[in-house]
């Protein structure tokens, strides 16, 4: 067997990322039709030039001569890069963090492994509100854990109480994601609160996971809830990814709460553990020491308001139906009459408008938009909409 039995199985189902493969699909689409014809939405690949201050720090870290600095440090990270992520996530939180209880990664994704890594025994079970970020699963799976998704209310808002009704002695930790992929939904303060009551009447010091890479995509006057304030087993996961548009440098962090003390600290070292033993070693030596000059570089993120009011625009002439997203770049879409969100999928896809359908965010019946795009490929994708709309008779 030339493979893994558990990989090819996943690899025939396809569940190894519907993202990817319509991302894929729209490559080939653009090889045969050009670029221009082509609308794809599909990826949340953030096009933003980076802030001038990150690019300004890139041009002085290059120049710097100083020895080794491309070689090994700790696993955890150079401690005055902790010490600035420390900085900025005390700043955000409201409640003091140290560098000691920092520990840099390859990414938010690399931070969830090492994190999962470093908390799950075989059959231990991580819950996430639906729909969610679909490599959630694989992440859990590869370390014989399980992701157990519960509904969400109505406007994408984790349901609480059912969260309650689906803890189990094998529950160990609640994930959450806000501003949401794939909905750009942002839990409220109020929610967070209602969870974390939930948490702390189990008696058993569950960890909840905050995946952050969204945090400063924000709109409408929309705020992040504080996580480290109202539980003290709490753990931030986030990236330099989103915000600074550096996807492909693989930079972020897991920030642990000190107020979780010794449990805290058990934690820190399983992830620098995890960080060694999964091969990861350390993150990105270059864009730590870029990230510490400028870990306070703002985006301005107008640009993303903008297309997605052009956006919204096309979907409520066409009649689908979505709800208004409040951060992060995506827009999750009700399939007209209650359709099969795959094959609806596979039509946007025969007019050159490649989606993704719910399916692969354990929500059926949706498909997610990413608007992240130029807003000329927005534009110019009205007139496929429009035929969908047409074609299925929408809004008639």
């Amino acid at each position: 067997m030339a493979i893994s039995a558990e990989i090819k199985e996943k690899l025939a189902s396809k569940q190894s990322s519907m993202i990817r493969a319509m991302f894929e699909a729209g490559q080939e689409l653009k090889k045969q039709f050009g670029q221009d014809a082509v609308f794809d939405f599909s990826l949340g690949n953030p096009d933003l030039q980076p802030p001038q201050e990150v690019l300004d720090a890139i041009g002085d870290v290059f120049r710097e001569e100083i020895p080794g600095c491309h070689g090994y440090m700790t696993n955890a990270g150079y401690e005055t890069t902790r010490a600035a992520i420390a900085r900025k996530v005390s700043a955000e939180q409201g409640c003091p963090v140290s560098a000691k209880n920092v520990v840099m990664s390859c990414g938010a994704a690399g931070g969830l492994n090492t994190v999962f890594r470093g908390i799950l025994n075989p059959g231990d079970e991580i819950l996430v509100s639906a729909p969610f970020f679909a490599e959630y699963a694989q992440y859990c799976g590869n370390y014989g854990g399980k992701l157990v998704p519960v509904d969400c209310r109505e406007d994408f808002s984790p349901d609480i109480e059912a969260m309650e009704r689906a803890i189990t002695d094998k529950t160990v930790a609640v994930i959450v994601n806000s501003p949401n992929n794939p909905t750009g939904a942002v839990y409220s303060d109020a929610d967070m609160v209602g969870l974390v009551q939930v948490l702390k009447r189990t008696g058993r010091n569950l960890w909840l996971i905050a995946d952050e890479p969204y945090r400063d995509i924000l709109y409408d006057g929309a705020k992040v809830a504080t996580l480290f304030d109202k539980y003290s087993h709490s753990v931030i996961v986030s990236s330099f990814a989103k915000n600074f548009g550096l996807p492909g440098e693989r930079l972020g962090f897991v920030a642990v709460n000190p107020v979780a003390k010794e449990d805290g600290d058990e934690l820190v070292a399983a992830v620098i553990f995890a960080t060694r033993s999964l091969g990861f070693v350390n993150a990105p030596a270059f864009f730590q020491r870029v990230i510490e000059k400028a870990v306070d570089a703002k985006t301005d993120f107008s640009v993303y308001e903008k297309r997605r009011a052009a956006l919204m625009k096309i979907l409520d002439d066409c009649g689908f139906e979505y709800l208004r997203p409040k951060g992060a770049f995506y827009i999750f879409c009700k399939v007209p009459d209650g359709g099969d969100d795959v094959e609806f999928c596979d039509l946007l896809k025969s007019h050159r408008i490649l989606a993704v359908p719910g399916v692969a965010f354990g929500k059926r019946g949706y498909f997610r938009l990413a608007y992240c795009v130029s807003e000329q490929v927005i534009v110019s994708s009205e007139k496929a909409f429009k035929e969908v709309a047409a074609t299925l008779n929408v809004g008639n």
